[in-house]
Parts: C-alpha cells; sequence; structure tokens
C-alpha cells in the first residue's frame, strides 16, 4: 500500500482526487482475467465493455481494501517506499494488460474454432483497450460524483450532527439519491422502452402471413381464437410448420396434418380464461383424437421453437397435436427478471385444464401425452405441475431444453447425480425416470430402461443460461472441471467474482451462437431426445440420418 493510500484521515478525498495504487493493481488483475475465455465468444466492443467493469470492480476493491486497512490502524508505508511501490505497481498493470490483450484474440479463437466460428481480426485487442479504458473512466467519474455528494452532504449535517453520524447519514442519502436516479430514471425509462419496443413488435402482423384458410388451424374464420389476439410469433408457430404433404413426400406414405393450437396473451383477459378458450380449441379441432399430444410453454417472447416442434411433428407422421399459450411478450431474461411468476401461473393453468379433460377419457381412447418448453419455457414447464397431482394418472414424458440455472427440479437432479458424471452431462439413480443428454446422444447409456415416465434434459456444456450460478463468485463450477463439456475452451479459467461477470454477460449473448451451441437448440439433438420420450414409428438407420440432415439444412 502506498503513501498516497494512506496518508489523511480523509480517506474518501485521496481515493478519488488520484487514482489508488492498490485500486489499479487489482483492477489490472480483473481485467486481465476478464479477456481470458468463458463459454460464449465475445466481439471487441462487448469484450471492452466487461474488462472495464472488471477493472472498476477491482479498483473498488482495491479503495475498500485500503479503507479497511487504514480503519484498523495498521502500520502504513514511508513515502519513499510508496513512490516505488506505486512505480512498480503501474509497469506491472502495463506489462500484464498488455500481454493479455496480446493473448485475447487467441483466447476468443480458442471458443470459436469449437464452435466452427471464423477467429477474430488482429484489431480485436487494440479495441478491447480503448473500450475498457473508456468505460472504466466512466465508472470512476459515477464513483467521483458519488464522492462529492457524500462530501457535500457530511458537511452540511455537521454543522448540526457528530462527524460519525453526519457520514453514515450523508453516505445514506447518496446511495438514495443514486438508486432512485438509476432506478427511477434510468431502469424504469429503459425498461419502459423495452416493454414499448416488445409490445409492438409483439403486435405487428405481417401483410404476407394472412389468417389461415384451413378451418381447423387456429386463427381462421372457424377458429374460437381472433387471428389478430394470437401476437407475432403465435402467428408464426400457426402459420409455419410442415404440412401433411410435406411429411408424406419424406417418407412417401400417407401422412395426417398436424394440429397447432395457440392462444395469445391478449385473447382474453385472465390465464384461466386463455386456458379454458385453449381447451375448447383443442375440443373443436380434434386434438386429444391424435396419437400424440404435447403441451408446450413458450419462451418469454412467446416464441415456439420450430427446430423442436417440426422434427416431432415429422417423427409422427402429422399424427400429433400440441398446444402453447403466450404468458409474455418480453425476452426470457427479462421476463425472469421482471414477471417471475407470469409462465408458471400460465403453465400450470393451461396443463390443468388439459390433463383434467385427458385424464377424463379412457385410457385407451385419448393420445400420449408429453410437456415441452425451452429455456424460461422449460422452467416454468417443470412448474406447471407435481408428484402428487399426476402420480395415480402420470403424462407419458417431458422434453426440456436448455433449462435456466434456477429450475428447481433440474437442478435438484444435478445436485444429486452419480458422484461419477460431470454437472454439465449428469447421471441421475439408474436413468428410469430422468435422463440428460447434449450434443452427442446420450440417452441410450442408463443402466436401467424407462419406466412409465420418460423425461429428457437436452443441454449443452457451453449455454450459459444454464450453466451461469452467482455461487461462481466465490467458487469454482463443477462444470468447469475435468473433463469438460466439447464445446467449452481448455482455456476457461475460474477467477473470483471476474467469472460470474463473464458468466453473466455470457447468458446475454447465449443466442449468438452458431446452432447447436450455446442456447441454440439444433433439430438433429432433438430428435434424439423426442425418439426417447415419445417412442414414435421405426425409422431404419438411414432414415433417421436422412431426417436429421433434412431439418439441419432447414434450419442453418
Amino acid at each position: 500500500m502506498t503513501q498516497s493510500d494512506l496518508a489523511g484521515r480523509n480517506i474518501p478525498r485521496h481515493w478519488f482526487k488520484r487514482l489508488s495504487t492498490t485500486g489499479i493493481f487489482i483492477g489490472g488483475i480483473c481485467l486481465a482475467a476478464s479477456l481470458t475465455p468463458s463459454l460464449i465468444p465475445r466481439s471487441y466492443m462487448v469484450q471492452g465493455v466487461l474488462s472495464g467493469t472488471a477493472f472498476a470492480v477491482g479498483y473498488a476493491a482495491g479503495v475498500f481494501a485500503v479503507w479497511l486497512w487504514l480503519y484498523l490502524q495498521l502500520p502504513t508505508p514511508r513515502r519513499s517506499i510508496a513512490l516505488w511501490l506505486r512505480l512498480l505497481t503501474a509497469l506491472l498493470v502495463a506489462a500484464l494488460a498488455v500481454l493479455c490483450l496480446w493473448k485475447a484474440a487467441e483466447w476468443q479463437n480458442s471458443i470459436r474454432a469449437l464452435m466452427q466460428m471464423p477467429p477474430v481480426d488482429t484489431a480485436h485487442p487494440f479495441r478491447t483497450g480503448l473500450i475498457a479504458a473508456l468505460v472504466f473512466l466512466v465508472w470512476l467519474a459515477l464513483a467521483r460524483l458519488f464522492s462529492g455528494v457524500v462530501h457535500r452532504a457530511s458537511a452540511y449535517l455537521q454543522r448540526v450532527l457528530p462527524r460519525r453520524v453526519a457520514n453514515v447519514l450523508a453516505a445514506a442519502v447518496a446511495i438514495a439519491l443514486f438508486w432512485g436516479a438509476i432506478e427511477g430514471v434510468l431502469f424504469r425509462q429503459t425498461l419502459h422502452l423495452v416493454d414499448s419496443s416488445f409490445r409492438e413488435l409483439d403486435s405487428y402482423i405481417d401483410a404476407d402471413t394472412p389468417p389461415p384458410a384451413d378451418p381447423m388451424k387456429t386463427g381462421s374464420s372457424q377458429s374460437l381464437i381472433a387471428w389478430e389476439s394470437l401476437g407475432a410469433r403465435g402467428r408464426e408457430f400457426i402459420a409455419t410448420g410442415p404440412d401433411a404433404a410435406e411429411i408424406g413426400a419424406f417418407f412417401s406414405e400417407p401422412a395426417m396434418e398436424p394440429l397447432r393450437t395457440y392462444v395469445g396473451l391478449n385473447t382474453r383477459e385472465t390465464v384461466q380464461e386463455r386456458a379454458a378458450v385453449a381447451l375448447q380449441e383443442m375440443l373443436r379441432t380434434g386434438a386429444f383424437e391424435r396419437e400424440v399430444l404435447v403441451v408446450v410453454v413458450p419462451t418469454g417472447t412467446g416464441w415456439v421453437d420450430p427446430a423442436a416442434m417440426d422434427p416431432l411433428e415429422y417423427l409422427h407422421r402429422g399424427n400429433i397435436a400440441s398446444v402453447a399459450m403466450q404468458y409474455s411478450y418480453l425476452s426470457s431474461w427479462l421476463s425472469l427478471l421482471i414477471e417471475p411468476g407470469y409462465g408458471a401461473e400460465a403453465g400450470r393453468a393451461l396443463f390443468q385444464a388439459v390433463y383434467e379433460h385427458w385424464t377424463g377419457l379412457p385410457p385407451g381412447e385419448r393420445p400420449r401425452l408429453y410437456l415441452y418448453g425451452l429455456s424460461l419455457g422449460a422452467m416454468n414447464s417443470e412448474l406447471s405441475t407435481d408428484l402428487f397431482e399426476v402420480i395415480a394418472d402420470p403424462f407419458q414424458g417431458a422434453l426440456w431444453a436448455g433449462p435456466p440455472f434456477p429450475s428447481y427440479t433440474w437442478r435438484k437432479v444435478t445436485n444429486e447425480r452419480l458422484p461419477s458424471t460431470t454437472e454439465w452431462l449428469p447421471s441421475f439413480r439408474d436413468g428410469a425416470i430422468i435422463r440428460f443428454t447434449g450434443q452427442k446422444n446420450n440417452l441410450e447409456n442408463a443402466s436401467a430402461p424407462w419406466g412409465p415416465v420418460r423425461i429428457v434434459y437436452l443441454q449443452y456444456a457451453s449455454d450459459p443460461v444454464t450453466f451461469f450460478s452467482p455461487s461462481s463468485a466465490y467458487r469454482e463450477p463443477d462444470w468447469m472441471k475435468s473433463p469438460r463439456g466439447p464445446d467449452v475452451s481448455p482455456e476457461l479459467r475460474w477467477f473470483p467474482v471476474v467469472t460470474m461477470l463473464q458468466l453473466a454477460v455470457d447468458m446475454m449473448l447465449a443466442t449468438t451462437t452458431p446452432i447447436g451451441y450455446g442456447h441454440i437448440y439444433a433439430p438433429e439433438h432433438y430428435i434424439d431426445a423426442w425418439m426417447e420420450v415419445t417412442s414414435p414409428p421405426p425409422l431404419s438407420p438411414e432414415e433417421l440420418d436422412r431426417l436429421k440432415k433434412h431439418h439441419a439444412a432447414r434450419f442453418e
């Protein structure tokens, strides 16, 4: 610690009048750590923002360490030693930053190579360093502003209050003012803008997508649900997807027209009313007369992944019905942050409506019932029911892809995995009820045959939506230990706090990867999972390979 850090009793004035040597040292280490790879490739812009923020976090930790040292009245170095320490620290941090910036492109390319992406260009480190410096200066300016508010408020309060009381109250006033500005101005205004944008996007009706002419489709003139009320994602779900002719042509045999039911957020006022009209629409179209019925919980925006549903409809030759109900028009991470209970409530209302009718049908005259969800939809599909409700008459299975890290069932099962298996591809007990798979099919490796209920988790080791954890701030996650997933860089290292920041950024970038990595699930991997869960009509190895290539080409 240097004399400039420790001189005087008015510590905040020295923190922000001149840069803290200790803060620069710790900040430089954090900046260097942030340049190492994590799960998702980062552009120079994102990397610069992340590195500048990591520098600021490390700097703040150093400033706090200096304050604590002085508060404990520990010995301080002499001025002459402090000057040499400052110079040495500056040289070490500069050398470390240059070295790690030079390595940054190589580190990023270690992930990009695994995901078959082109390498970053040679200007990547220079742009990253410049942006990181600017971001750090912005954070430093905000810190100086906060300190100035505290000092002014404290000076005013000291006229009538003891110094320490005045300092505490001044800090509380500054925190209240800054939080009010962030939450009331920045957060709320940004949220309002995002909310308005998503709402407008959801209500947009493409002139090239008219209401369906087929009376058996949701939104048609015969439907109980208006086309306009479906939302953009609902109209996409109904208007796209394979028809009987496409499926029949692929297999060179007759196929049925798949049935899709969708209820938009604006279809009815409450979730119970929307679930009720979904059931009525299913009865109108004969959904319960099909061989397979899938209750889908969409992502936050109401999107249903066609890479999951289209292959499933092929596998069952169109003899399938599916139903989905929108609960938000925000992206999944925003919906999880702002509306955490809406998705579970909607998923539960829909499942209960469908399950109640399904259990009232004779067992030999009803479809096999399955659940499906991706991302936030997977978590909310988990929450749509519980063991005690269905144990007497269970549904047949579920496929949950990319479950978010807060998913209760997923977390419990993962934590209770067999000790010999990894966190990114666990085995749970004997595999009779729950199995995990990824890019490589792992579903035939269980020690016991399937039981009456088949549940499959499809997850990629590089998916930060699944593998983010707040505890990564202070503990290395198990999935980082050897052996690692095939799509995780061998250069990835764990660093306290910094790794959590990296993974938080990764979550926001999770859908920027090529298909088959990150949070973008590939149809060929869905096919393997659906075949285990739903037991479709058998396919020869040649037909299975052709089906995977057919859908891989459609979604590449």
